[in-house]
């Protein structure tokens, strides 16, 4: 095989989450008496973590008020925990090319800048049989990307060559991160963002269906 380790983003790459977190920031809305947002808004203000999706979300002089903010986040923390999966579920044919990658013998991964115990949460109820190499989200101590430190500790930790690495994900900032690490990446159309924001990011490659992605994955060397 050409690749011998695969790290996937999660919301948008792996799974649609949209719903689940759509939800959990109208429910912070709709308790402080402030406008909701559509999926297609909510779509344009993930990718970077949840303090960067709720101050998306909230009125700009509000989002400048950063006591106001946590207040917020940990309100949409105590919501979402308890609702994370009501909505979600995994892109079509994403569970079979995860196994179809293990049987190959490639290793996976997953780097994500959801908080640590909500990517731990998804990935053990979505995939639980797929043995994953490493299941990165963000934690204190490690910081979200585009900053590479997170990528580069699971090429470490997987012993490879970065030139047999390659990473999969649906924003400009999991193109940035690819870059910034010095890996190949993939871009995904199916999720959160759209094919021209991974191209302005400096993607060569995005992928509009499952079977693209699979040929590149499992592509022999």
């Amino acid at each position: 095989m050409k690749y011998d380790l695969i790290i996937f983003d999660l919301d948008g790459t792996l799974l649609n989450t949209i719903g689940d977190l759509a939800a959990s920031v109208d429910y912070v809305m709709r308790s402080r008496s402030l406008p909701e947002h559509t999926d297609e808004e909510y779509r344009r203000m993930v990718g970077g973590g949840i303090k960067r999706l709720v101050e998306r979300a909230l009125p700009r002089h509000l989002a400048e008020d950063e006591a106001y903010v946590e207040e917020c986040v940990w309100e949409f923390r105590r919501y979402y925990v308890d609702n994370i999966d009501r909505y979600t579920v995994p892109y079509e044919g994403i569970p079979e090319l995860l196994h179809d990658l293990r049987e190959a013998g490639i290793a996976v991964a997953v780097a994500s800048n959801k908080f640590q115990h909500g990517t731990e949460r998804l990935i053990s109820k979505f995939f639980s049989d797929v043995d994953f190499i490493a299941v990165e989200g963000n934690r204190e101590g490690a910081p979200l990307k585009p900053d590479p430190q997170v990528v580069e500790g699971i090429i470490a930790r997987a012993a490879v060559d970065k030139a047999r690495v390659i990473m999969v994900g649906d924003s400009g900032i999991d193109i940035r991160t690819a870059h910034s690490a010095g890996i190949d990446v993939v871009g995904v159309a199916w999720g959160f963002r759209y094919a021209e924001e991974l191209y302005e990011a400096g993607a060569e490659r995005v992928v509009a269906h499952i079977e693209e992605l699979r040929d590149i994955l499992l592509k022999e060397d």
